[in-house]
């Protein structure tokens, strides 16, 4: 059994009388410990794919499981619980609480969790220890981003989805945020699913999942990922 299955899902939206087929019949895989890339173009049906990992919205028909437990029956109460506990989310324009320091901000998702690592510690790893106590009006994009990551991780979860990560941030710190993402995954053993439009990503993840049409269109697997440090876009 896999970490993530993902089976026959579709998810329609209707436009008055118009049915739109976001994801139409998607099945995948991911395994724990795995960072995996969600790549194609845009209104491929990505970010619908990573809200519904999430528990942010609902598929029409099929079933997705994370670590066996079926996810698309829950209800509202329990997706509430799911999201808070079981899901990390990164999105590209960080979503931080302006009023609050980075370490707040840090505690802010700490304290909702059931078993949260300690928010200066997570800070620390995501080597912002010296810039604890700024706003984030007084961080670069890159750092806020790296809080952000941190009030992923802070949470404990079990799996980390990111939304377009790098997308606000320049060349040389969007390398160093896939870098920050990588080790993320390997040395604390993280499950990982970036999603993205950018094909140079593929080479950091052990599972690359194509997306076209609402469809897997296909789904790799890579035994020896590059060093994010080593990506050219």
């Amino acid at each position: 059994m896999a970490f993530v299955e993902f089976r026959d899902v579709c998810k329609t939206y209707h436009m008055g009388s118009v049915e739109v087929h976001a994801v139409a019949g998607m099945s995948f895989d991911i395994e724990e410990g795995e960072l995996c890339v969600i790549v194609g173009p845009s209104g491929a049906g990505k970010t619908t794919v990573l809200n519904m990992l999430g528990g942010m919205d609902s598929c029409t028909s099929g079933s997705i499981r994370l670590a066996g437990r079926e996810v698309s029956g829950l209800s509202e109460h329990d997706l509430t619980l799911y999201r808070r506990h079981d899901i990390g989310f990164v999105f590209q324009f960080y979503n931080l609480v302006q009023n609050l320091t980075a370490l707040e901000n840090v505690e802010l998702a700490s304290q909702i969790c059931t078993d949260p690592l300690p928010a200066a510690e997570v800070l620390d790893e995501v080597g912002l220890a010296e810039r604890k106590d700024m706003f984030p009006a007084q961080l670069s994009g890159g750092e806020q981003q790296r809080v952000a990551i941190a009030r992923a991780l802070a949470k404990n979860p079990k799996l980390l989805l990111c939304d377009e990560p790098t997308g606000a941030l320049d060349y040389v710190t969007g390398k160093q945020i896939l870098g920050l993402l990588q080790r993320t995954c390997r040395e604390r053993g993280r499950t990982v699913a970036i999603v993205t439009h950018n094909s140079a990503f593929t080479q950091i993840a052990n599972r690359v999942i194509h997306v076209r049409e609402g469809r897997a269109e296909s789904v790799e697997t890579n035994e020896y990922p590059l060093d994010a440090a080593e990506v050219e876009w």
